[in-house]
């Protein structure tokens, strides 16, 4: 008789603790399942993931850009990535901000490389290289961006795209990015044309990037650098994550990012903090 009650006992234990367990776990499950961020991507060729391919559409998006690995990742819920290729600020405003409402939560912006001219520098200063006769289309479209970059126009372009933004998606955490050097910097110096087009690119990247961190600055926006996430991968490295096919000059991949460039553009928001919940 002993016996029997206190297997009766433990019988009724063990089902108040599967009662107890099941409780718990009805309990647990409204907690954990936390609706993840509502994230839009917007922007230029480097945030559409143009030279990762392959391409989605006639904006060069690809599944390699860094938005689609965030959406990967399981971080954040993707609703679209809006970027397009060849997009100044100004066309960001025009034409991507109508995905934006009061329900997005994260916005991410890499733009402003298009407001200085970014394929007429690269395409006249590269040929320049080659052909001196380029020369003086290479050194005006240089002029050009340096003249926005020094009068403050191209922060004050980024700083009102920021706020149209931020009037679009109110709740939006928004994170702006810099972008990478095409080529790692070189000794000073040097005298030959190859040396003097990365001294000319380096110069510009960091009037474009801090042009960019500045409107950041005064909208009060975070501003994520990938500069050191891509040194010693530039196109003159060893191992780059920027593209250049000198056989195939015309081909849109060149001068953006590998797909393990867009790797580092994701790692470089995520180790910010750009993906994780608040």
């Amino acid at each position: 008789m002993g016996t029997l009650n206190l297997r009766r006992r433990r019988t009724a234990l063990a089902a108040g603790l599967a009662t107890l367990a099941m409780a718990v776990g009805v309990a647990a499950v409204p907690a954990q399942a936390v609706d993840k961020t509502t994230y839009i991507a917007l922007g230029d060729s480097y945030a559409a993931g143009q030279g990762a391919g392959p391409y989605l559409d006639a904006c060069y998006r690809s599944d390699n850009a860094y938005s689609e690995l965030a959406a990967d990742s399981k971080a954040v819920k993707l609703v679209t990535n809006a970027a397009c290729s060849g997009k100044t600020t100004q066309e960001v405003v025009n034409t991507q901000l109508r995905q934006l409402n009061k329900s997005t939560e994260l916005v991410t912006i890499t733009a402003g490389g298009n407001n200085l001219g970014f394929g007429a520098i690269v395409t006249k200063c590269v040929t320049a290289i080659y052909d001196p006769t380029a020369a003086p289309g290479c050194y005006k479209a240089g002029s050009d961006a340096t003249a926005q970059i020094a009068s403050g126009q191209l922060a004050g372009d980024v700083g009102a795209m920021i706020q149209r933004v931020k009037a679009a998606a109110p709740r939006a955490r928004i994170v702006v990015t810099g972008y990478p050097y095409l080529y790692d910097p070189v000794a000073p110096g040097r005298s030959d044309p190859t040396s003097l087009f990365i001294y000319q690119a380096t110069q510009l990247a960091d009037g474009l990037n801090g042009s960019i961190a500045a409107a950041a600055r005064a909208t009060g926006t975070e501003y994520v650098d990938v500069s050191a996430a891509f040194a010693g991968h530039g196109i003159n490295s060893a191992a780059p994550w920027i593209n250049l096919d000198l056989s195939a000059p015309t081909s849109p991949g060149n001068f953006h990012p590998n797909a393990k460039g867009y790797q580092a553009y994701f790692a470089s928001l995520s180790a910010a903090g750009a993906y994780s919940a608040r």
